[in-house]
Order: C-alpha cells, then sequence, then structure tokens
C-alpha cells in the first residue's frame, strides 16, 4: 500500500493541493485558461476534497482574469501570489497546414519566481495531498519553493509528483530530486521510456517500474497509455485497467483528472483495482467533453460519509 497513515476508511475535508503553473493558452481562436496543477485541484474537488491552488499570476489583466477564472470555478486561490515585476505565463499555440499543434512556453514569466510564503507553509502542513510536476521546476527559485512546500507536509501526506514532460523543461537532476521528495509517481507511456534513459534504467515496463520503485522507495507508479488504459504499479501490487471506449472530444486536462481520482481513491483506502477502474472513467468522461474543466456528472462522485463513493459498486 501507499506509503500514508491515512485511516483506511471514508475521510471527510481531505486537503488537497495543485501546486505549480497557472496560464493562458494562447490558441489561433482566443485564450484558454491552462495549467496542470489547476485542472488536478479542479477535478479534485469535484470529487470531494477541499482542493486548493499555489501559484503565482502577474499583476496585469492576464493574471486578474486567471483570479476570475479560479473563482468561475469555485477554486481557492487564497495561495496564488500576485508579482508586480513578471507577467502572467502564457503559451503560444500555433497550428501548421495539417493542424498540428507547436508551442512555444515563454518565460520568466510570475510562476517562475514563485517565492514560499509563511501561509503556504501553513497550508503544506494541511495538506493530505499534494501534486506538483516538473514544468513549473524550470527556474531555480520556482524549484526552490516547491522543493520547500513538498518537504514541508506531514510524514503521511500523499506526494505526487505527475511528471508532465514539456519541451525542453526538464532534466535528469530535477527527475531525481522530484522523486526523492515523492510518494508517488504518475507519468505516461510516451515519458516513461525519456525517464527510463535519463535515469540509465533498462527492460519491460514493469521492469523499470519495478526499479524505479525501489530506487527511489516510492509507494505507487501510475502509468496512464491512453486509449490502453493504465496500469497502477506497487512493490506489493500491480492493477491494470483496460482502455474504455469513449469519442474523444480533447483530450486535454484528460491526465490531470485521472491524477484527482487517484489521489482521492489513495486517501480514501480503496484498493487499486478500483481506484484504477474508477479514475479511468474520470479521465474518459473529460475526454469526452470539450476543455479541461467540465462539471463533474453526479454518477463519477458518489455521496459522501457512505463508504461507496464509486458509482460502479466498487468498495
Amino acid at each position: 500500500m501507499v506509503r500514508t497513515h491515512i485511516p483506511q476508511s471514508y475521510r471527510e475535508n481531505l486537503v488537497v493541493v495543485g501546486l505549480g503553473e497557472v496560464l493562458w493558452d494562447l490558441l489561433p481562436g482566443g485564450k484558454k485558461f491552462g495549467g496542470a496543477p489547476a485542472n488536478f485541484a479542479y477535478h479534485a474537488k469535484a470529487l470531494g476534497a477541499e482542493a486548493y491552488v499555489v501559484s503565482c499570476v502577474g499583476a496585469d489583466a492576464l493574471g486578474s482574469e486567471i483570479l476570475s477564472e479560479l473563482d468561475a470555478l469555485r477554486l481557492n486561490r487564497d495561495y496564488v501570489a500576485v508579482d508586480a515585476e513578471h507577467p502572467t505565463g502564457t503559451v503560444s499555440v500555433e497550428l501548421d497546414a495539417g493542424g498540428k499543434p507547436t508551442y512555444i512556453i515563454h518565460q520568466n514569466v510570475a510562476w517562475d519566481f514563485l517565492r514560499l510564503q509563511a501561509e503556504m507553509v501553513g497550508l503544506a502542513q494541511r495538506a493530505d495531498a499534494v501534486c506538483f510536476g516538473s514544468l513549473a521546476q524550470r527556474s531555480a527559485m520556482s524549484r526552490a519553493a516547491i522543493r520547500d512546500f513538498v518537504t514541508a507536509t506531514r510524514p503521511d501526506c500523499l506526494r505526487i509528483f505527475d511528471i508532465n514532460l514539456r519541451q525542453h523543461y526538464f532534466d535528469a537532476d530535477t527527475i531525481i530530486a522530484s522523486l526523492q521528495w515523492a510518494t508517488v509517481l504518475k507519468l505516461n507511456d510516451e515519458e516513461l521510456p525519456v525517464v527510463a534513459r535519463l535515469l540509465s534504467i533498462e527492460g519491460t515496463d514493469k521492469e523499470m517500474l519495478s526499479t524505479l520503485c525501489r530506487r527511489f522507495n516510492l509507494g505507487l507508479i501510475a502509468l496512464t497509455m491512453g486509449g490502453q488504459g493504465a496500469m497502477l504499479f506497487s512493490p506489493e501490487a500491480c492493477a491494470v485497467q483496460p482502455g474504455l471506449p469513449v469519442e474523444v472530444a480533447d483530450t486535454v486536462g484528460a491526465g490531470d483528472a485521472f491524477t484527482a481520482a487517484l489521489a482521492v481513491g489513495l486517501l480514501q483506502g480503496r484498493d487499486l483495482d478500483a481506484i484504477n477502474r474508477h479514475a479511468n472513467r474520470v479521465a474518459c468522461y473529460v475526454c469526452g467533453q470539450p476543455g479541461a474543466t467540465p462539471p463533474m456528472p453526479p454518477g463519477l462522485i458518489g455521496t459522501k460519509g457512505t463508504g461507496t463513493v464509486f458509482a460502479d459498486g466498487a468498495p
């Protein structure tokens, strides 16, 4: 079981934190709110957690719009700092003649200068789960803030490294340090071989996951495989969930939704098969809806306090 002292029964008021970047994707058709930590927090809240976003925006119009967007999503943004010296994060997205996108993730933006403030430390000490990635660690300042937040959490906090490799904004040292802070790793089938190459790990997928668990003392690794489903791998067990049929609208936010369902399921003490089944259903639902943060249907949420949180009857 994942290293957590959370009782193996349903818990109310789970405190879950998405830590890292918030930004605008500047698409040919207009801008779209983005950032994996915020998407994760949104879905964790939809699944019943008390969710927070820890990030930084600029003191500009785009920053004000992000704060308004977080309000519209009913996400707590008390820990989203405002930086008067750097602009709000943006990603320029261009499409070629075939519709294939290229991205420019602009640097020296507000979340590159995230500073750990005293009130953020207080939140870290209350957190039952925190999710962080590699992109927001591309600058020394934000990397230090993320490190200090994660290491300030309680020993029983789930520290989820949702690796989210983006362009060239990662390296072996950042990945190794993050894995040393983490108790849970989440990555996809395109990221696994990249990580394996950087860390000189060989073998089948299961052999590589086993090596990662052993080398970094991880309690669990979640490997998502797109339409092929997902694998939850721990030193004691392996749960495989085949892909589910879905008519894809877009895949934006589906991985973040999977991670949120994973976090909530682990904190509720569910077994890995049930968690994997539910996380896949949540991710597939998001794939079938436009945008990263669609409303969560009641059938995927369940009822608090009943012990039957998963609508498919999982314990």
